[in-house]
């Protein structure tokens, strides 16, 4: 379970009150000197002037660079107004003269190519004062100027001379010769590095303190100080306007400062039922005997807990990525028109075939009525008093038959209404995009905890589910009918939906092709286990040691549940960021946590019960926890959908299969047989079937996406799963002599002292081990009494307080192991 950096952040008061007098009293100060700026037509005429100015510098920058053979020496041969006024001079930089002239005084008697920084400073200020957009900061456009556009000028010049030397401009060119000079070439080598160092150190602000945690800190995930370099980032919704129905609200993050005080945690009604007074104890008069009386923790009354959130704000799990960006809706294609097409032809013909095939058997017609979607139309029946139902249930091959088409499904009635419904492929189906599915105004506003828009619905409706209230989901379908593109649907739904703090995924993917895409966002989304390289499970022998880790997870967060008296994460983790529960007690922010798994056959064929009882389990009781299952196979039969899987995972999906047996096996119901494929799709929630139309995301969108969230600034590693321990890894120690004593022993020792924990996973990160290597030295710290022995999901107990005792103990051991080479500890 990952570590909370930022628990104890907030805001004061006092700094927050001197700040804001400060900002107020120069800003007041700033109108009354600039009040001419406020008039809205002065306004709009600076910004014009700073964006045509920006135009003009970029075009006259990039011609230059394109004819500077031909005017160079045309600009530098004449004076001023002779240049300009001469008729006789003609020049090739496409603003003419002038334009070589304020392009020949940039680059060449300038910064050099670093100069489009200006033009990039004017075109920023122009928007920001024109449309009152922020698209980047003004400030560290200055800073970079300042800073990064005099290393890159002298860096440039040390690169390029003559007839290059407008690359570093005529400042780079004289001071790289200057310090050539002075200092040697490799002593300006040196120096230019330094400098560039110092100037990433001006620009960025770099957290070295983090980088020295993320090698030393005991926490699986590192607890970093707040970026002073991000204070007052917007965090945008990237999804625009014209894209959707209704305008999201964009999400304005705003760093804290960093506080750090302890917050003891809310006194539980059943703690409080166990406090009693205290009885006083009679001392012995045997002084060499002493009696000493616990005292209860201190806990905080009500008001004092909300004194702390009024003071420190409540607890949000995303500042350490407060800058993180969800993926542009650009990133995703669009297909076909996302209009349905209605052939009236068609409609009419099929309807009197209908009409005609079931006249044939004497069956009459009261109404009838046609719903068109994007791939089927449903052709609703109103039967004539006195019809039976099963009688058009039976004629459900002779209606195809008439129709020619691919396969019809009829539903005998339709659920709450007294028609009976007959389902006809189109003949021209569309596409349906997912873009059109995250740009619907039903998935942008949907209040879910892990809303996932699956496709559309026969009347066109964009259909927007809650994984959370499934719980667990069942993909099945034959080969090639699109369960790996709903298992994307399903992450790229998410993905577009949530922070990183906010759900984590567990992928195993036996064909190791699938899934592997999703490899980019491991330090964003995914979780593993201690010591592995990768996060993505494509061994089937190491799918067992995860379950197994996911019931350990989900063991230790009922714990903090137990703990907090709450029943749910969803009311955890409002809890918790109400700050009523101590980080110090082991109290953290929970993230959902999500499995999918692309074949579950392969597992079941390989490691059989091994895999089935785990995920049995975590299907009876992770609900409550935020651990939930997507299991998709391509084989739908009864010996890997068996009946517990089957009791656990009320919400299944079936896609086109070959025969009825195999839709009743998923759905417990026909009619996956009767699908056409591409998509289409019966989704079971306990209740009815409802037909999807599965949005389409192909893998270069999904490339795309996991890149954009990959660039971004992530966390130092992967979410790290609790260490799992089987049978024949106990930590039962053994006896080892001193022949097989580990080289590291004493070191583990130190490092299991010092930060009085001890896993195999704790020694890998601080010695950089092997996971096997890393095992053997527990077992021989636990055999020679350094460690206790391992207790399930609780940490193994440290029986040594400091390291001064722990040095004396070696030196004894080693002493009577000299005395007693046969000694075994």
């Amino acid at each position: 379970m990952g570590s909370n950096s930022n628990a104890y952040k907030g805001n004061s008061p006092k700094k927050g009150k001197t700040k804001s007098t400060k900002g107020k009293s120069t800003s007041n100060f700033l109108q009354t000197r600039f009040a001419f700026l406020q008039n809205e037509r002065l306004k709009k005429t600076f910004g014009l002037l700073f964006v045509l100015s920006a135009l003009y510098l970029f075009i006259a920058f990039t011609s230059y660079l394109i004819y500077w053979k031909i005017d160079q020496d045309k600009v530098a041969g004449e004076a001023f107004w002779s240049f300009l006024f001469s008729e006789e001079v003609e020049v090739k930089n496409w603003l003419g003269k002038l334009g070589a002239l304020v392009s020949h005084r940039f680059l060449h008697n300038g910064f050099g190519v670093i100069s489009y920084v200006f033009a990039l400073f004017f075109f920023v200020a122009g928007v920001r004062i024109l449309f009152d957009v922020k698209l980047l900061s003004l400030k560290k456009i200055v800073r970079f100027t300042l800073v990064g556009g005099v290393w890159i000028s002298v860096l440039l010049g040390a690169l390029f001379g003559p007839p290059l030397d407008f690359m570093g401009g005529a400042f780079g060119f004289v001071v790289s010769q200057w310090l050539s000079t002075v200092v040697g070439t490799i002593g300006s080598i040196l120096l230019l590095l330094f400098s560039g160092i110092i100037g990433v150190v001006i620009i960025f602000n770099p957290d070295f303190k983090a980088l020295f945690q993320w090698l030393s800190k005991k926490d699986d995930l590192i607890e970093e100080d707040t970026d002073e370099s991000l204070e007052g980032i917007h965090v945008i919704n990237t999804i625009k306007e014209e894209d959707i129905i209704k305008e999201s609200a964009p999400l304005e993050i705003n760093l804290s400062d960093e506080t750090e005080e302890e917050i003891a945690p809310e006194p539980t009604p059943q703690k409080d039922s166990l406090e009693t007074t205290p009885v006083p104890i009679e001392t012995p008069k045997d002084e060499s005997f002493s009696v000493e009386v616990p005292q209860n923790d201190e806990t905080l009354s009500e008001s004092e807990i909300n004194d702390k959130l009024k003071e420190f704000g409540a607890y949000d799990p995303k500042l350490d990525l407060s800058s993180y960006q969800i993926p542009p809706l650009d990133l995703l294609n669009e297909y076909g028109s996302n209009n349905i097409s209605v052939n009236k032809e068609e409609l009419e013909e099929n309807k009197n075939k209908i009409v005609a095939t079931l006249a044939n058997y004497n069956i009459e017609i009261a109404k009838i009525k046609a719903t068109i979607g994007p791939t089927v139309t449903l052709y609703e029946i109103v039967p004539a008093p006195g019809v039976r139902i099963s009688k058009i249930k039976n004629l459900e091959d002779d209606i195809a038959l008439s129709l020619a088409a691919l396969g019809i499904r009829i539903i005998a009635p339709i659920p709450g209404k007294g028609t009976i419904g007959i389902e006809v492929p189109n003949s021209k189906p569309e596409v349906v995009s997912m873009r059109t599915l995250i740009a619907s105004e039903k998935f942008q506003n949907a209040d879910m905890e892990l809303p996932v828009a699956l496709g559309k619905t026969i009347t066109n409706e964009t259909f927007v589910t809650d994984l959370t209230k499934m719980p667990h989901l069942l993909m099945a379908g034959a080969t090639g009918q699109g369960k790996s593109v709903g298992l994307n649907a399903i992450l790229i739904s998410i993905l577009y939906k949530k922070h990183p703090a906010q759900v984590k995924f567990v992928l195993v993917d036996p064909k190791k092709v699938e899934l592997t895409l999703f490899n980019k966002i491991e330090r964003h989304f995914l979780a593993k286990l201690p010591g592995e390289s990768e996060a993505i499970i494509t061994d089937n022998s190491k799918v067992v040691t995860t379950l197994n880790s996911l019931c350990v997870e989900m063991d230790n967060r009922y714990e903090l549940l137990k703990e907090a008296g709450v029943r749910n994460i969803k009311e955890y983790n409002t809890k918790f960021t109400a700050r009523k529960l101590n980080p110090e007690k082991g109290h953290m922010y929970l993230p959902y946590i999500i499995l999918v798994v692309d074949e579950f056959a392969d597992l079941i064929m390989t490691a059989g019960k091994e895999v089935e009882t785990p995920i049995a389990r975590l299907a009876q009781l992770a609900r409550a926890i935020g651990i939930h299952l997507i299991i998709a196979t391509q084989r739908p039969s009864v010996n890997i959908i068996t009946g517990v899987i089957k009791a656990n995972f009320p919400a299944r999906i079936a896609f086109r299969v070959t025969s009825k047996i195999d839709s009743r096996t998923i759905l417990d119901a026909g009619g996956a047989d009767q699908l056409i494929g591409r998509g289409d799709m019966l989704l079971s929630t306990g209740n009815d079937l409802i037909r999807l139309q599965c949005g389409f995301v192909d893998t270069p969108e999904v490339d795309d996406i996991t890149e954009f969230i990959g660039d971004q600034r992530g966390y130092p590693d992967a979410f790290l799963l609790p260490e799992y321990v089987g049978e024949s890894g106990d930590g039962s120690g053994g006896n080892y002599d001193d022949s097989e004593q580990d080289d590291l022993f004493e070191d583990a020792a130190m490092v299991v002292v010092i930060n009085q924990q001890a896993s195999a996973s704790m020694l890998q990160r601080k010695l950089k081990l092997g996971y096997n290597r890393a095992g053997r030295l527990i077992d021989q710290l636990e055999a020679a009494g350094i460690i206790g022995p391992h207790q399930g999901s609780k940490a193994r107990d440290v029986l040594f307080s400091d390291t001064t005792s722990l040095e004396q103990f070696l030196t004894n051991r080693k002493q009577n192991n000299q005395g007693n080479p046969d000694n075994e500890f």
